[in-house]
């Protein structure tokens, strides 16, 4: 186990650039170099041809493939459908299809490329892949998240002469996930050309072993290889530039004294700079530098890697949790899963953005790569983006999940090695990863073979990066019978707890048992219950006893025994981070989920909903419950909507989410009293502003005001005190009448005219007064012209069964989302939303260069 106030000491990011993208979607089968460039590195994405279905010969570079479908990457074809009851992935895959499919581009390479050294990169293709090269056959790769590259060179044509590349993908074994995974190649290719002599894929790795504000030391390690047929006498230039690629005033640079590597070999060399008065990376102030890494033969650069970096210190103490340079880190954290919802796994990265930003608003700070590692501009995003993450490599090891038939047990002893070295190494050099994690619930977690396995993993991680911990999300390590070993547990560095909230004594989480045995144990939630609920739908129902409810159920006058089941929306959750904020030895939380997903259903539903967030990123009212415990911006938030004609003169419950000192609501401009999450001193006189002054907070009690309130249709009003009594918030929700007009929103007024840039159109309808109708669910059709292409619609139904391609959705409690996507050719693009009965509403987009 670690010792306490471990230090842990690294950052560092690859930069991955798409250096002439527009280039490479403008001519797609003709590849250009750059002269100057000592390293290009350029995206593969554009120009490739598609087939469903097997076809054995198409390894072969005379195959006739005119007839197959062009498209660009990355692309998931199992997100196109159609839904099906009996489709073999079922309810872990959200009963979309699967199968077998192959892709094929054709390109060629400038005569100028001869002699150099051609390498490919997929990001991630999902799953069981094998690639060729003009019928070279290269490899295969069966696991679907890990990121792998080929070397194309011995292979290839140049001139005129046509090379083909060819990838089967087959995702036919069902089902072999527990969630929605996708098909095909759903992430990013690359096509790197070098000098033989260059730095390995992903073999720059920084870390910063000495770091303060007076100075940090920058240790960069680089992996060289030697595909020249001789040796070859060179040297490396180390030196640090900003985040705008300029050298830093200082200068600072290292060079290596001149090294021989023999042909074929490899080398490890190492360079250590000094940077005073450094700016720290962290969540408040992602500061980003570049490390330049160049190797020199007779002084030309024959090739050069930029890697993006920051400075942090992270320190894990047994006491208070987590530290970023010296100051304590709760995580308030969240599980993803990869899908986007509409556009499936194959998620463009201005999606990816919105949805991070969006968690960053409700006051997240980490996310948990739930249960495999993500696409590579994740990482990126959250490094620039300051989101701290939970890096996870495997959902199983050596023991089958129950809900699949072929799982990544099968390929594990064969694979695990080379996945995890290759997982770390993608990833080690990320600012934003503070954790890796083994796995998620393994079976293996009670048995001899899970401690050897465990012992095994813990090895390679340590080797590959001694900088950070390790983690495993686990369901049976909780003190008692049946619970992991301690043989097991003390391997981890940090142990995840997967669901305390489920196990034990309901008074508190059962860990604090564990922190009493065992006080140098290092904890953290790996996964927990989420406030959580159908965005815009609010139940009445019987009252509900037992089970795994801590809720307070309340009898409503004159319904007997019926309940407003929304107040138990957010009751486990405010238990959790209750006893998480309370606890500094608890580093943080990670509830279930963040954004709902698709797969892990029972049909006609097509995915869970978990989430603060829909499929759409639209908010949920429990998005403000965490906003409330996780932000000090003043905010109210009221719930449930106020259209209930067949409740008139019965109670229905009103919930304030707030961090306000007081809350004030209204009822038709009458006061209905105030209440506060703190309690008044005893004698409070002199009205609202002596009232605001003189609470004082506990440290138990609800996290949400509630009013009993005899429904009538009018306005709900909420207003927000500080504790100087004054009005610092106020939240309006009204009755509503029939849909009369949609109300069209976009995200951004202009997006890049780079065939990747995505803007999110939001509708929603309105009555005559311009209130929110949140019961609308009209039929809308999109129609979009210009220079943009609609990717996707959603409105966050996870029981609807139309094509998420499609033009046509309706809203669901009042709301739907469109996609759209740029071209390659500037210009404006206009989308029209119609709805028979209603006006046409549209909005415009400009498509930038």
């Amino acid at each position: 186990m670690m010792k306490k106030s471990l230090p842990i000491l690294c950052c560092v990011v690859l930069a991955s650039t798409a250096f002439g993208a527009s280039e490479a979607a403008l001519n797609p089968n003709q590849i250009s170099l750059d002269s100057t460039a000592a390293r290009e590195r350029q995206t593969f994405d554009f120009g490739w041809r598609f087939s469903l279905g097997d076809e054995p010969k198409a390894s072969s570079p005379g195959f006739d493939d005119e007839s197959w479908r062009f498209l660009d990457l990355p692309h998931d074809w199992s997100i196109e459908g159609p839904y099906d009851k009996d489709a073999p992935s079922g309810g872990s895959g959200g009963y979309l299809p699967t199968g077998i499919g192959w892709y094929r581009k054709t390109f060629t390479l400038p005569e100028e490329a001869r002699g150099k050294q051609a390498r490919i990169q997929f990001d991630g293709v999902y799953q069981n892949s094998t690639v060729w090269i003009n019928g070279h056959e290269l490899g295969t790769r069966p696991f679907g998240y890990a990121t792998f590259h080929y070397d194309l060179t011995p292979h290839l044509n140049y001139g005129s002469t046509p090379n083909v590349i060819a990838v089967r993908v087959d995702n036919s074994d069902q089902p072999n996930s527990r969630w929605y995974s996708g098909s095909g190649i759903y992430r990013h290719t690359w096509l790197t050309i070098t000098d033989p002599l260059a730095v390995a894929p992903f073999g720059v790795y920084v870390t910063t072993p000495e770091v303060s504000a007076e100075a940090a030391t920058v240790h960069v390690q680089a992996s060289v290889r030697n595909e020249r047929p001789e040796g070859t006498r060179f040297t490396l230039h180390t030196s640090l530039l900003d985040s705008r690629g300029e050298a830093l005033a200082q200068n600072v640079e290292e060079v290596s004294a001149p090294s021989e590597i023999a042909a074929g070999g490899e080398l490890e060399l190492a360079a250590t700079l000094h940077v005073p008065t450094p700016r720290l990376w962290s969540p408040d102030t992602p500061e980003l530098y570049r490390a330049r890494t160049e190797l020199r033969v007779d002084d030309v650069v024959v090739d050069s890697v930029e890697t993006t970096f920051g400075i942090r210190e992270l320190v894990y103490d047994v006491d208070r949790g987590l530290l970023i340079n010296g100051e304590q880190a709760k995580l308030r954290g969240m599980c993803l899963h990869e899908d986007g919802g509409a556009v499936g796994t194959a998620v463009p990265e201005a999606v990816l953005e919105r949805r991070l930003r969006l968690l960053m608003e409700m006051g997240c700070n980490a996310v948990r790569a739930s249960h495999n590692p993500m696409a590579p501009e994740f990482y990126e995003l959250c490094d620039r983006l300051g989101m701290l993450v939970m890096d996870e490599v495997f959902d199983e090891w050596t023991v089958r999940k129950p809900q699949i038939k072929f799982g990544y047990s099968d390929i594990f002893e064969e694979w695990f090695e080379r996945d995890v070295v290759d997982f770390v190494r993608r990833d080690r050099n990320h600012p934003s990863i503070v954790m890796w994690s083994a796995g998620n619930e393994i079976g293996e977690q009670r048995s001899e073979v899970g401690i050897e396995v465990l012992g095994k993993l813990i090895e390679i991680f340590h080797r590959e990066d001694p900088t950070r911990p390790v983690t495993a999300g686990l369901d049976n390590v909780f003190n008692g019978d049946g619970r992991a070993p301690e043989a097991f547990t003390e391997l981890l560095d940090v142990v995840g707890y997967n669901y305390p909230d489920r196990w034990g004594d309901r008074r508190e989480l059962l860990h604090s048992d564990d922190r009493r045995d065992f006080p140098e144990r290092k904890f953290v939630h790996t996964e927990s219950t989420t406030a959580r609920g159908t965005r815009g739908e609010y139940t009445f129902g019987p009252l509900l006893g037992g089970g795994f409810s801590f809720a307070e159920r309340r009898v409503l006058p004159g319904k007997g025994p019926e309940a407003a089941l929304y107040l138990d929306d957010t009751v486990q959750a405010e238990r959790i981070w209750r006893f998480v904020s309370l606890n500094d030895y608890v580093i943080g939380d990670f509830g279930w989920t963040g954004i709902d997903y698709l797969g892990e259903a029972r049909w006609p539903r097509k995915g869970a909903s978990p989430g603060p967030l829909d499929t759409c990123g639209f908010k949920k009212d429990q998005f403000y419950f965490y906003q409330s415990i996780w932000t000090s911006d003043p905010m109210v938030h009221l719930l449930p909507h106020w259209n209930w004609p067949d409740r008139v003169g019965e109670i229905v419950p009103v919930v304030a989410y707030t961090n306000c000192a007081v809350v004030e609501l209204f009822l038709n401009g009458r006061s209905l009293g105030p209440k506060s999450h703190e309690f008044p001193a005893q004698g409070t006189e002199g009205g609202w502003a002596s009232y605001a002054k003189t609470v004082i907070r506990p440290t138990t009690g609800d996290m949400k005001l509630v009013w009993d309130v005899p429904y009538e249709p009018g306005e709900l009003k909420a207003v927000g005190y500080d504790r100087d009594g004054n009005v610092v918030v106020t939240e309006f929700v009204r009755t509503a009448g029939d849909p009369v007009k949609l109300e069209v929103t976009i995200d951004r007024a202009s997006i890049a005219a780079d065939a990747r840039d995505v803007a999110h159109v939001t509708v929603r309808a309105l009555d005559a007064n311009g209130v929110f109708v949140p019961l609308a669910d009209n039929q809308l059709t999109f129609e979009l012209s210009g220079s943009a292409k609609l990717i996707g619609v959603d409105n966050g139904d996870l029981a609807n069964h139309d094509n998420y391609q499609s033009n046509k959705r309706p809203l669901y409690y009042g709301m739907a989302l469109a996609l759209l996507q740029s071209t390659l050719e500037p210009g404006e693009a206009r989308l029209v939303v119609s709805s028979p009965g209603l006006p046409d509403a549209s909005v415009s987009l400009a498509i930038g260069d």
